[in-house]
């Protein structure tokens, strides 16, 4: 199946030097995002028609390896009814009709790729209503489309499913106006409405909404599983907001990078102040979350960069710990015991990554697992400590708190895969 891309649209009010597809929007161009995951449902070539400077489009179509068939609208002032018109020689069954500023989230487009016609969105809960498409069915058929329309049964969310027979309907048209919109085909066209409601979608039209599309992404982009209290209920709340802002600036990489010299710092600063050692071990925790959020936001997800992340934190901590018990003065007890808190807090990571090496699927999406010890709620009852100068007490917390969380970890495994 093929999918046609509607980018020809002239972007005056987006304010952009550049086609609005190429804009980024949370770290990616909004024209990659759409085009990245139908390619992976199984979208064989991309039609797009494009207007001026469109030679920027299909030197970033070749750059990330598309197959695509580039058509040329001259005359993008007719509208983009007639820039859809253009791309009628090009497909030759079903195919996929996408606006190239039009974003949406993954479980969307597998939704609608598998509807008839136009995509309609009943709660539209992430555009305005009031500049918003909206749509009035008769019998499951498109009857009247405008922004206009007091009374509206669906959203048009920008994204068809349709038959080439709808050209002869855009011809009609074509040969009887000079300016032709979309939804004048669509509603002379009487398509099927194939409701898909609840999902993240929007146009990005404005400066605004760019602003808005970024934030909600970077919000959708906190992982399901594996945060700790801490990261739940502070953490986060400050992460997400530093990701909005860093997101078209920095690479995930960079981001643990980041991270990492900050918790180096914090180990290191322990020579110098132990409370303020804490805060700045804190403040790396925090900076912990933006790697995960960037890449998750901007579709950069890697193997390598969640492995990297988890290498660097195990140094991070491992020497926070090592320099803390070095300038604390132990006896050979309180060394035996920092010994025990280093080794738990290394075995409670370990312990759940060996899981997923074991049986391959995450420990924290197979178990309801609210046991304390996560490195969050380490990093911060470390912090709290250190505030108070308990060195001796948070390493006895700490090895008795991790040790008894690796056992659990066993248990929990144990019975539930082997019934032991």
């Amino acid at each position: 199946m093929k999918a046609v891309v509607l980018a020809a649209g002239l972007g005056t009010r987006l304010r952009a030097k550049i086609p609005k597809p190429l804009v980024k929007v949370a770290g990616r161009e909004i024209l990659y995002r759409s085009l990245k995951v139908l390619s992976e449902l199984g979208i064989e070539e991309f039609v797009v028609v494009v207007g001026k400077k469109g030679e920027l489009i299909e030197e970033f179509l070749k750059r990330h390896g598309f197959k695509y068939k580039i058509v040329r609208n001259e005359y993008p002032e007719r509208g983009n009814g007639y820039s859809f018109y253009l791309a009628k020689d090009y497909v030759d069954g079903k195919f996929v009709l996408i606006m190239g500023d039009h974003v949406y989230e993954r479980e969307f487009i597998e939704k609608a790729i598998k509807g008839e016609g136009l995509i309609g969105d009943r709660i539209a809960k992430f555009v305005d209503i009031e500049e918003a498409t909206k749509v009035i069915c008769k019998n499951g058929r498109v009857e009247r489309v405008s922004k206009n329309l007091e009374r509206f049964d669906y959203i048009d969310t920008g994204f068809f499913v349709l038959t080439p027979d709808i050209f002869k309907y855009a011809e009609e048209l074509v040969k009887t106006k000079h300016e032709v919109s979309l939804s004048e085909i669509i509603e002379r066209a009487k398509v099927p409405v194939t409701e898909v409601s609840g999902y993240f979608w929007m146009d990005v039209d404005t400066p605004e909404e760019l602003k808005k599309a970024n934030r909600l992404i970077v919000r959708m982009s906190v992982k399901g599983t594996g945060d700790g209290f801490i990261s739940r209920h502070l953490n986060r709340k400050i992460s997400l907001r530093l990701s909005e802002i860093l997101v078209n600036r920095i690479t995930p990489n960079q981001a643990t990078v980041i991270s990492f010299i900050v918790g180096i710092l914090s180990a290191l600063t322990t020579f110098l102040s132990v409370p303020l050692a804490g805060i700045l071990y804190q403040i790396s925790s925090i900076l912990d979350g933006i790697d995960g959020e960037i890449a998750r936001a901007s579709m950069r997800t890697s193997k390598f960069g969640g492995w990297f992340d988890s290498v660097l934190d195990r140094y991070v901590d491992f020497l926070f710990l090592l320099c803390l018990a070095i300038v604390s003065d132990l006896s050979l007890i309180g060394w035996i015991v920092a010994c025990l808190a280093m080794f738990g807090s290394f075995m409670v990571s370990y312990s759940t990554e060996r899981y997923k090496g074991a049986f391959f699927s995450d420990f924290y999406k197979d178990f309801k697992f609210k046991f304390l010890g996560k490195r969050d709620e380490r990093i911060f009852i470390a912090m709290i400590f250190c505030i108070f100068s308990w060195i001796f007490q948070l390493f006895v917390l700490l090895a008795v708190l991790t040790n008894l969380r690796v056992l659990a970890t066993i248990y929990v495994v144990a019975k539930h895969k082997f019934g032991q």
